[in-house]
């Protein structure tokens, strides 16, 4: 049968197919589908700190080894699509990030420091041919302009802040605590300050 006869006969046989049929490669790439998204929406409930970053003139290789070093680290880096992303980030109650999802992005995700991450990829943007471009980030509860996360990678270790915190206030040790167990809230009050002061030097 000549190759046009065949084309459009397989036009005609999926035009012709019962509503809610799936062809065997359509279903597995619907499943893949719901499983990438489900996956992603576990990172998003799970992660202290998101950085989004573009990837476009990173080799394959390059993506493979930044992959293994983020998760020597204890961090996940995920190269998504926008479409699936938005859902998976709706579906955990991230509606905001929908915003910083445009364009080819990969996700660091980060689950006991907010401040690793940032430098994690700052270090590694230093052995790339083509440095990954940070669009943003978000913590648990508000988004980060790409600045607020070049900030964060000029922090030192999280263990050392706390010290140096500790050790410049006066209000209770309790008080403090308390601040800094939970998410770095917009980089505002205590950590916020720190910023401000390394960005002035």
């Amino acid at each position: 049968m000549p190759a046009e006869e065949v084309s459009g006969l397989q036009k005609v046989l999926v035009h012709q197919r019962p509503k809610g049929f799936l062809l065997g490669g359509e279903k597995v790439q619907r499943e893949k589908k719901t499983v990438t998204i489900d996956q992603l929406e576990v990172l998003f409930r799970k992660c202290r700190i998101g950085i989004v970053a573009d990837y476009r003139g990173i080799t394959a290789v390059e993506l493979t080894t930044l992959r293994r070093r983020f998760r020597e680290k204890g961090l996940d880096f995920k190269v998504v699509k926008n479409t699936l992303a938005h859902i998976a980030a709706e579906k955990a109650g991230r509606e905001d990030l929908t915003e910083i999802f445009k364009g080819p992005v990969a996700i660091i995700f980060g689950y006991q420091d907010e401040i690793e991450p940032a430098k994690a990829l700052s270090n590694f943007n230093r052995d790339l041919k083509t440095a990954l471009e940070v669009r943003g980030g978000f913590l648990t509860d508000r988004l980060l302009g790409a600045g607020e996360v070049t900030s964060l990678a000029k922090l030192p270790p999280k263990e050392v802040l706390i010290g140096q915190v500790i050790g410049g206030m006066q209000a209770p040790i309790y008080r403090l605590v308390s601040q800094l167990s939970a998410p770095i809230r917009g980089i505002a009050g205590v950590l916020g300050a720190r910023i401000n002061q390394l960005e002035a030097k």
